[in-house]
Formats: C-alpha cells, structure tokens, sequence
C-alpha cells in the first residue's frame, strides 16, 4: 500500500510484506509560534506530566504481547455496549466475523486511512501535533473532544477502556497505545482495529458492518461503501446509510475527495463514486442536525 498526500506533508509505502518506511516529507517555511501554538505547548506539557501519573499504574495495565497470534475474545467497548443494553432491559447484540486484511477492499482500507489516521504508516501510535492542536480545542471548549486520536489510540481504548472523557483515560490510552506499537507491525494493529471498531448497533467489525449496511462481504466493499462506513466511526450508532445523516453524506465526499487528491481513486472513479454515494443516501431525512462524535 502506498498513500501519498499531495499537499507534501506526507508519503506513506507498505511493501507487500507489510513492513512500513518512512519518506522524507517536504515542510514549509516555519513562522513563528502563535499564542495558540504557545498554549498547546504548555498544555503537552502538562498532559505529559499526567501521562507521567498515568505511568505509576503501568504495571497493572494489560500487555500487548498476546494480540500478536491471538484475536481478542472481546472488547471493554462490546462489554460495555452489553451492559448497557441489559441495563435497558434489552437483549445484547453482537455481528462479528473476523477477516485479515487481504479479505478487505483496498478502497474500504484507504477511506478508513484518510478518513481516522493518514499518517498512522508514519507515527509511533500517538500523533504529537494532531494531540496538541486538539488539546489547544478543550481548552476553549472547555471539554476534551475526540479528535487527535490515532488507529493506534483508538485500538487501545475499544479493546481496554471506557468510553469516558477524562485526562487520566487518555493518559493511559497513550500508555497502552505505546504498547500496541512495541508489540505489533502495523498491519496486525490495523487488522485488529477494522475487526473490533464499532460500526453500528451490535455491528462490530468490518465484515459485520459491510453486510449489516450494504449486503455485501468486507472485500467487495465499493470506493462509496468504503467512504461511507469510514463516514460512520465518529459517531457509529448515529450514523447509518438509513440515518439521513447531512454529516455522513458530508464526510464520505470529503474522503472521495482525499482518495483522489493523494491518487487512490483517478477523476473517473472519484466521480463515479460521488454519484453512489448521492444514491446511497438519497432520499434520506433533509434536515438533520449534524451530529456530534462519540467517546
């Protein structure tokens, strides 16, 4: 796999053997820090001292080690999603079948990439600008949002915490995202994560979520089936092709857009896959809200 960004931030080759390089990127002439850039400075700094407090209960932390030959059974996130159901009085659900990446749409894969991670071929699980921007975000929101958020990061939350938003949670999702890395090539991380990433009510997984939503198996997923479920893991259980959600439809032509900016998609396709995606979610509610992302 090979992601090349135009905009000369990034370069991103995977061989067939799976092992990842790191091209020289082309950066700007650098200006001097703002008083926003001053803050999230001062904000890592801070952050990074919690991660320090977060590291006192490093041993008591799973390892990693185990992923590398077995999937795991389940997640903190399906457990959690269960309890809530049966706290609801409702029956628990669970659509779950496990495939490895060469059983998954090279376009389904790329929308997920551009869409959660582009870098994630570059970084060594946490995206160090990405989470200082996003830090700079709470502070004047006043909340920690859910941007910043690597695969990697994202992996280590769904398999091992809750979905609450706090420091000390992101503290340890750094730590255990850290791990993941250490333990793990890349595509064993991104295996995992396409097999337990929630996409929907119950739908959890890749393969679930292309037959849940579309009829279809993970591999014959489509550049607009690929976008649109890629659309959905900001906000999975709001976020539906039958939803008539303006911010999925919203999402999934951006990320065509990206596709066929860095050459995964030529114009041809780009443009056929714009046109799915207005016949997929056409005749959908006209005026909803756009939602917000969940934990």
């Amino acid at each position: 796999m090979k992601l090349n960004q135009s905009s000369g931030k990034l370069k991103l080759k995977q061989g067939t053997t799976g092992k990842t390089k790191q091209v020289s990127a082309v950066g700007k002439k650098k200006s001097p820090p703002s008083r926003g850039g001053l803050l999230g400075r001062l904000l890592m700094l801070a952050f990074l001292g919690l991660v320090v407090f977060a590291s006192y209960e490093y041993a008591s932390l799973p390892s990693a080690e185990p992923l590398l030959k077995q999937n795991p059974k389940t997640t903190a996130l399906i457990e959690q999603r269960a309890e809530e159901a049966r706290d609801a009085d409702q029956k628990p659900r669970r659509r779950q079948s496990w495939v490895g990446l060469s059983n998954v749409s090279r376009h389904a894969i790329d929308a997920v990439l551009l869409s959660e991670d582009a870098s994630f071929y570059l970084h060594e699980g946490v995206d160090t600008k990405e989470l200082e921007n996003a830090l700079e975000d709470a502070v004047r929101k006043g909340k920690l949002g859910r941007g910043a958020s690597t695969i990697t990061q994202q992996l280590a939350k769904n398999l091992w915490l809750s979905t609450d938003r706090s420091l000390l949670r992101k503290g340890k999702e750094l730590i255990l995202a850290h791990r993941l890395e250490e333990s793990l090539p890349k595509n064993r991380i991104l295996t995992i994560y396409l097999n337990v990433v929630e996409w929907g009510n119950g739908v959890y997984g890749i393969e679930a979520a292309a037959r849940e939503h579309f009829g279809i198996a993970a591999s014959s997923l489509t550049a607009a089936q690929g976008a649109i479920l890629a659309s959905m893991l900001p906000a999975p259980r709001k976020r539906s092709v039958t939803s008539g959600s303006k911010a999925l439809m919203k999402r999934a032509h951006w990320i065509i857009e990206q596709m066929e900016a860095v050459k995964r998609l030529n114009g041809e396709q780009a443009q056929l896959a714009h046109a799915e995606i207005d016949q997929l979610l056409s005749g959908k509610k006209a005026e909803e809200p756009e939602d917000e992302a969940e934990g």
